[in-house]
This record gives structure tokens, C-alpha cells and sequence, in this order.
């Protein structure tokens, strides 16, 4: 049986706009760039690769500069999802990217630490470090 997954969520500040943040977010060849070492996509179904292992996910949410949303298609991922939310504060200007993630109980602090070295390499990316 599939352990219990919980919610976490996090935020970063990124110097970028929220166009180019999307890009890296909604499409194959951004997220190569920094969540995986090769992304493939076909329709709405995306392939991801890391070392060693290939993960499926649909695109099931999608709002231009603002939101995407990925299920996950392993079996024993289900019901699980990952969504990158861009908030822009009205008064700064400020682009933030807001993660929520469903991860196994006992796997969140390793989780959390995982988005951070990811997300550091997207800042890295955009130039915004």
C-alpha cells in the first residue's frame, strides 16, 4: 500500500518576469534547464528524466504566466501532483514562484531541500542569483 502523501509548499523570489519564469516552468525545454536532465513531451503528457529513473506526467492546469499543474502518471504516484504557481506583488513588482509538491510523510524535509538545490539552479539560470 502507497504510504501517506502530504502537501508542502514553498516560496522563492526570483529576479526574472513572469513570461520567462512560465517558459521554464510550462515547457520541455525549459525544464530541462533545471528540474530534469531531459524532458520530453507529447500533447499534454510530459516524460522526465533524471539519472536513472524516467517519471510521466499530464499538464492538467495551465494559466499563461501565472500556473501550471502536472499529475503524475506512475501508479504508485497516484493521485499525486506538483504545481508552480507565479505570484507578482502589485505594490514591488516582486515575481515570486510558489511549489506545491505531495510528497511521502517521512520524505519532506528531503523534499523541501531537493526544490531548493532545484530552484537554485533555475535562479542560476535566469541570471538571478
Amino acid at each position: 500500500m502507497a504510504e501517506e502523501r502530504v502537501m508542502i509548499e514553498m516560496e522563492y523570489l526570483l529576479n526574472t518576469t513572469p513570461g520567462i519564469l512560465f517558459n521554464r516552468l510550462s515547457t520541455a525545454s525549459g525544464l530541462s534547464e533545471w528540474f530534469a536532465n531531459d524532458v520530453g513531451v507529447e500533447g499534454k503528457v510530459y516524460t522526465f528524466k533524471w539519472e536513472g529513473s524516467t517519471q510521466r506526467a499530464e499538464q492538467t492546469l495551465r494559466k499563461d504566466n501565472k500556473l501550471v499543474r502536472f499529475n503524475w502518471l506512475d501508479e504508485d504516484l497516484e493521485g499525486a501532483w506538483f504545481e508552480f504557481r507565479i505570484n507578482v506583488d502589485e505594490l514591488t513588482g516582486d515575481v515570486a514562484l510558489h511549489v506545491v509538491d505531495h510528497v511521502e510523510e517521512d520524505e519532506q524535509e528531503d523534499s523541501i531541500e531537493l526544490w531548493n538545490r532545484q530552484i537554485e539552479i533555475l535562479k542560476h539560470g535566469l541570471g538571478s542569483l
